[in-house]
C-alpha cells in the first residue's frame, strides 16, 4: 500500500490521499473576486486527483493584499464567488481549502510579470502597515507601525474572513504565517522591533500569532481542520529559526491547530537559500517529532518516489506540491501509476487509464 495514496483523516475531514496542492498566488482577481481562471486552475487539480486543493493566499482586507490582483475574502460577495469553485472541487472528491493572509510590509506591489515593484497610491497602491516601521528593501516604502487597536482590527478581519470561508464551502482553513508577510513579521526579530507586549522576548513576538489562532479557532467549526503555514527559518543568523518554530508549533497545537505546513524564508531580500530536492523536509521532520503535531513537507518535491519516501520515513504526514502542480495538474494520476496504487479516475477520463 502506497503511503502517498493512503487516506488521511483530520478531525472529521477525510483526504483521499496525502497529495496537497499548495496555495499559489495567481494574481488574476478583480477586486479580490475569483473568476473563471480560478475555477479552471483549481478545478483541474481536483480532477487530477489531489487530496486537498488549497486556494492561494487570500487577503482578509483590501490593504492586506500583496497586489491589487490578489484574491480576497473581505465581503459576502467574495464568499459567494467562491461557492462555485468549492462545489466543483468537492464534486471531484477533493477537499477545498483556503489560506487566509495579510501581506504586512510586503503589500501594495505590482504583479510579478510586471516586475513586482512597490506601487505608490497614485499608481493604484496603498501604504502598507507592519509590526515595525522597517522597509522590506531600499525600493519599498517604510510601512506604518501598527497600533494595538489596529492589531485587534486585523485579527477581527481574519475572524470575519474565516466565517466567510465556511459560507463559501471550504473545509480546511490555513493561516499564513510564512514568507515575510504580516504574522511572520511579528515572529521574526529581524522585522519586529516593538517594545510593547507584541515585541522583544520570544513569547511576546509569538503573541500576535497565538491571539490570531485562538480567535479563528473559536469560530472555525470543531469538526474542521485548521492548518498554519510557517517559515521554519529565515535562513539568516539572528533571525527566526527552527528551535523557535518548534516552540511556536507546540503553542499552536495547544490552541487547536492540526497541521503545520513547513516552508521557509521570505522575511528579507537576497538571502542565499540552499535549495535542492526536498531541502525543507528537515523542518517538517523536526517539528513533527518535537512538537507532536502533523506536518506537511514542501519545497522542490517533484517525483512520486521522492514523495513516497518522505512519508514512509516519517518526515511528514502529507506533501504540498506547488510548481510541479503548475507543470502537471494530473501529477497524482501519474504518481499512482508509477507507485502501483489503484485510484479512481474521473469517468470522463477513464478511457486513458489503461
Amino acid at each position: 500500500m502506497s503511503e502517498l495514496f493512503s487516506p488521511l483523516t483530520i478531525r472529521e475531514v477525510r483526504f483521499r490521499n496525502r497529495i496537497f496542492v499548495s496555495p499559489m498566488c495567481q494574481y488574476s482577481s478583480d477586486e479580490g473576486l475569483p473568476g473563471d481562471w480560478h475555477l479552471v486552475h483549481l478545478g483541474s487539480r481536483a480532477v487530477g486527483g489531489a487530496g486537498l486543493v488549497m486556494v492561494e493566499a487570500t487577503a482578509v482586507s483590501p490593504t492586506g493584499r500583496i497586489s491589487p490582483r490578489d484574491s480576497g475574502l473581505w465581503s459576502d460577495r467574495h464568499a459567494e464567488a467562491f461557492q462555485r469553485i468549492t462545489g466543483f472541487i468537492s464534486a471531484q472528491n477533493a477537499v477545498p481549502g483556503i489560506q487566509l493572509a495579510h501581506a504586512g510590509r510586503k503589500a501594495s506591489t505590482d504583479v510579478p510579470w510586471r516586475g513586482g515593484a512597490p506601487l505608490a497610491p497614485e499608481s493604484g497602491g496603498w501604504m502598507p502597515s507592519a509590526p515595525s516601521a522597517l522597509a522590506f528593501d531600499e525600493h519599498s516604502p517604510v510601512p506604518g507601525e501598527l497600533t494595538a487597536a489596529e492589531i485587534a482590527d486585523i485579527i477581527e478581519d481574519f475572524v470575519q474572513a474565516a466565517r466567510r470561508a465556511l459560507t463559501a464551502g471550504f473545509r480546511v482553513l490555513e493561516l499564513h504565517m510564512a514568507h515575510g508577510y504580516l504574522a511572520h513579521e511579528f515572529l521574526s526579530p529581524l522585522t519586529n522591533r516593538r517594545t510593547d507586549g507584541y515585541g522583544g522576548a520570544p513569547e511576546n513576538r509569538l503573541r500576535f500569532a497565538l491571539e490570531l489562532t485562538e480567535a479563528v479557532r473559536a469560530i472555525w467549526p470543531a469538526e474542521l481542520p485548521l492548518f498554519v503555514r510557517i517559515s521554519a527559518t529565515d535562513w539568516v543568523d539572528g533571525g527566526w529559526d527552527l528551535p523557535q518554530s518548534v516552540m511556536l508549533a507546540r503553542a499552536l497545537k495547544h490552541r487547536g491547530v492540526d497541521l503545520i505546513d513547513c516552508s521557509g524564508g521570505g522575511i528579507v531580500p537576497r538571502v542565499p537559500i540552499p535549495a535542492g530536492p526536498g531541502y525543507q523536509t528537515g523542518f517538517s521532520t523536526t517539528i513533527r517529532a518535537r512538537a507532536g503535531i502533523l506536518t506537511g513537507a514542501v519545497g522542490l518535491i517533484t517525483e512520486p518516489v521522492q514523495a513516497e519516501h518522505i512519508l514512509r520515513t516519517g518526515q511528514a504526514d502529507a506533501v504540498f506540491l506547488a510548481r510541479e502542480m503548475l507543470r502537471d495538474p494530473y501529477w497524482p494520476l501519474r504518481a499512482a501509476r508509477l507507485l502501483g496504487a489503484e485510484v479512481d479516475w474521473p469517468v470522463q477520463y477513464r478511457r486513458a487509464k489503461a
